[in-house]
């Protein structure tokens, strides 16, 4: 069926109410091919009812829209039916605004865009990619009870070309590389920052003009396609950076877009975003919503997402993000509306929300009143744990509680602890760089940081390049300081942080029971005189539970008791100390005899005597009675190999 023939006054309806989830069938420019796969024609179809009249400029009439006059078929959707082979050509719409004047825009629903500098949308066949990603698409599970360990990246700047050679790596090349250097670690998904045309490089995707359509910088669609289609097969999930709540001023994009704020607020004071420079989308309004959910489900099919982290989304629940001009009923309303499509298409899709608010039920179910998010960012925990490490160890004692109070919220949402790009950039300086302390200081804290990140309750993000411990900033306009794993201590933080992720996912008390209270126990939450927090993680199955001490002093405490949930030795799986990580070596080698208890000691009646490395983070799992050798031998695998 051509696209003329599909809208009809129900088709206009659905779209204007908010309702429609397939917009991007309609609207754009799709190839025509006849009966034997030839492609003889195009059909470009634009929603501009404030338009005086459309046409279209393209490089098969010189640009010159004279020659390609749309129709209005309908009170607001202009067409265009053009005989001949339309593919990879450039084009632009005309549009002839309510006070004479003419504006150039890019196709909102374009599959593909011209490379910067250029504005132009592109003549794109979006169908036809030959997938081979079916077992992970039909066997991948709900992560609630799973690990969920993501790997941030931004894909201009993780590795780059010279600029000789054009800058950057393709989607295509950067695949086997990415999957090549991740196959030693413990992630389980990959977030791309923004993947959708933009036209500054500086604004890392986030102020976008072409939502439709993957940024040409690294390829073609289908290039980002097969980029999915290889991190699927290689087992690891792909989540797409989504920012429905703000554009791009830029004059070719959906900004001000028949001469009126078509898709944005009409309202300048609410429209304008003069921190970011962008302006706010109309959330409300029927036909904001049906371009955006048609995007969300868009990336869902074409693409194979399994999730989107939606980008400020305090933002979108408060005018302007500010909780003081009131809640934001139609935009709280169009996210509710868009977990409920979403789910429904697939209930395995991860929805992330970006959300510095204290606004309730950001992860309840739309059903009950919630938002509808799946996950939440714990930026409270971030602040919080990022704040602490900042401080010379003399005076934590005096700030105990930053690291303890996260627990008196954890299980109101579901959340994910962010280590992202947001925390190195900008002058708050690199994981690394931030911790207080000489040379040596610096890299124990930076592994104290990540070993209490991935001790504590909720699924994980760390940002790309961190795991290496950077002294210099993220910065989009080159790659990585890869030249750093020349370096003895560099090399020994990225060889912690393949053991500590690798010992995450196998783990099951890492993550089994994140969002139940059950899957967590502090021991000793208290010890603010010497800095020490002792805590347990628990599984399904007791035997599999991990007793964690953390010591946020330079401090070593020989022989130091702790109490323990088990009966059992037990027996050293992890310690962030290891001389091949770069510490001192203040270990616990041998089984750690259990000692049974007269009275409760640390909630507990029975107890071990343990070394506790400066600085340091170690994690004990209790010896079963039966293969025992076996069990070691496995455990010290891990982080031995």
């Amino acid at each position: 069926m051509r696209i003329y023939d599909r809208i009809d006054s129900n088709f206009l309806y659905y779209l204007d109410q908010g309702n429609d989830v397939r917009a991007y069938e309609v609207f754009g420019a799709h190839l025509v091919y006849d009966e034997f796969g030839k492609k003889v024609g195009c059909e470009f179809c634009l929603y501009a009812p404030n338009a005086i009249n459309v046409g279209i400029i393209g490089e098969w009439n010189d640009f010159n829209a004279e020659k390609c006059q749309m129709k209005k078929i309908n009170s607001k959707i202009w067409y265009l039916y053009l005989d001949g082979d339309y593919e990879n050509k450039r084009y632009k719409y005309e549009l002839t605004l309510p006070d004479g004047s003419k504006r150039y825009k890019s196709d909102p629903y374009a599959f593909y865009s011209a490379l910067r500098p250029l504005k132009d949308s592109i003549v794109y066949e979006i169908n036809g990619y030959d997938w081979h990603d079916d077992f992970w698409m039909y066997t991948h599970q709900k992560v609630y009870d799973k690990p969920m360990l993501i790997y941030e990246l931004h894909l201009g700047s993780w590795k780059r070309k010279s600029e000789e050679e054009n800058g950057y790596y393709t989607y295509r090349e950067l695949a086997p590389m990415l999957i090549d250097y991740l196959k030693d670690f413990g992630y389980t998904h990959i977030e791309f920052m923004p993947v959708y045309e933009h036209p500054l490089d500086a604004s890392w995707g986030y102020q976008g003009t072409g939502y439709y359509s993957a940024t040409s910088r690294y390829g073609t669609p289908k290039d980002l396609m097969y980029l999915v289609d290889m991190l699927h097969q290689a087992g690891y999930g792909v989540i797409f950076d989504w920012v429905p709540g703000h554009i791009c001023k830029d004059e070719n994009g959906l900004y001000l877009f028949d001469g009126t704020p078509l898709y944005d607020y009409p309202d300048p004071s609410i429209r304008e975003n003069l921190e970011w420079g962008t302006a706010n989308l109309d959330l409300g309004k029927g036909i904001t919503r049906s371009f955006l959910y048609s995007n969300a489900m868009f990336f869902l099919k074409y693409y194979h997402v399994d999730g989107f982290r939606v980008d400020a989304v305090s933002n979108i629940i408060y005018y302007m993000g500010n909780k003081n001009r009131g809640e934001n009923k139609g935009a709280c309303d169009f996210l509710r509306e868009l977990s409920r499509i979403i789910f429904g298409y697939d209930d395995r899709v991860l929805l992330m929300a970006e959300d510095s608010s204290d606004y309730p039920g950001v992860t309840k179910p739309s059903s009950i009143g919630g938002l509808g998010f799946n996950y939440k960012w714990d930026m409270g925990w971030m602040n919080d744990t990022l704040t602490y490490f900042k401080r010379d160890p003399i005076y934590r004692k005096y700030h105990h509680n930053q690291l303890t109070f996260s627990m008196m919220y954890n299980y109101s949402e579901q959340f994910i602890l962010p280590l992202s790009h947001d925390e190195v950039v900008h002058g708050k300086k690199t994981l690394l760089d931030k911790m207080p302390g000489d040379y040596w200081q610096k890299f124990a804290n930076f592994r104290l940081l990540m070993g209490y990140t991935i001790t504590h309750p909720g699924k994980k993000l760390i940002f790309m390049g961190q795991e290496m411990a950077p002294f210099s900033e993220w910065a989009f306009q080159h790659e990585l300081d890869w030249v750093l794993l020349k370096f003895p201590a560099h090399d020994s933080a990225l060889l912690f942080m393949k053991h500590l992720t690798t010992l995450y996912k196998n783990e099951p008390a890492m993550w089994s029971l994140d969002h139940d209270p059950m899957g967590f126990k502090y021991l000793d939450a208290d010890n603010a005189n010497q800095n020490l927090y002792v805590y347990a993680r628990f599984s399904k199955k007791f035997d599999e539970h991990i007793v964690v001490v953390m010591n946020a002093t330079p401090n070593t405490y020989e022989n130091y008791k702790i109490g323990v949930p088990g009966k059992r030795n037990y027996y050293e799986i992890f310690n962030s100390d290891k001389d091949i990580y770069g510490g001192s070596n203040k270990i616990n080698p041998k089984a750690l005899r259990n000692h049974k208890e007269e009275k409760e000691y640390m909630h507990s009646m029975n107890s071990i005597f343990v070394t506790i490395p400066p600085l340091g983070i170690c994690m004990f799992k209790m010896k079963c009675e039966k293969n025992v050798k076996k069990k070691a031998v496995t455990a010290n695998n891990i982080i031995d190999k």
